[in-house]
């Protein structure tokens, strides 16, 4: 997949060689997303038991936050000469977060499995964080940076409600 026209088409002030190593950060964590994304809404549609009230509100807020935050990260590697991703498989390409599979009966399974999810995705978003500082993208380091504070409360939050 090519995620970046000629270097001369973009002229940022960043190295290019540091420019293309943060697209590929950002296309990582992109990917990480939309496959904690999908689960979380698949979640969503089909937690059950006595919590349910509590676990379905709380994850239509985190899909929602995240739903965003991928138009987010994909116009960012635009902003960079990049393209982003444009189909399921090439969002999902590289992340290691399963995306798939059917929902567990036990919403406590749920939680654990969406907590397990979002850790990885911050512990990759710390990577992703360091490629940008190196490179000296501030912008896309500030991006990173809320989507690490955000995936931290929503882990918080997944961590409370499993007591």
């Amino acid at each position: 997949m090519t995620t970046s026209p000629a270097a001369s088409d973009t002229n940022l002030g960043l190295d290019d060689n540091a420019r293309l190593a943060t697209v590929e950060s950002l296309r990582s964590l992109l990917a990480d997303t939309y496959a904690v994304y999908g689960k979380t809404h698949g979640y969503h549609w089909n937690v059950q038991g006595p919590n349910f009230q509590a676990l379905h509100t709380l994850f239509e807020e985190q899909y929602r936050d995240m739903w965003a935050a991928l138009d987010e990260l994909a116009e960012r590697m635009r902003a960079l000469g990049a393209f982003a991703p444009s189909n399921s498989a090439s969002l999902l390409e590289g992340s290691p977060i399963d995306p798939a599979g059917d929902a567990p009966l036990a919403s406590d399974r749920m939680v654990a499995d969406l907590l397990s999810d979002q850790e990885t995705l911050i512990r990759r978003a710390r990577t992703a964080l360091a490629t940008a500082e190196e490179a000296g993208d501030a912008a896309s380091a500030d991006l990173i940076t809320v989507r690490i504070q955000t995936h931290e409360k929503m882990a918080w939050m997944l961590r409370a409600t499993a007591g």
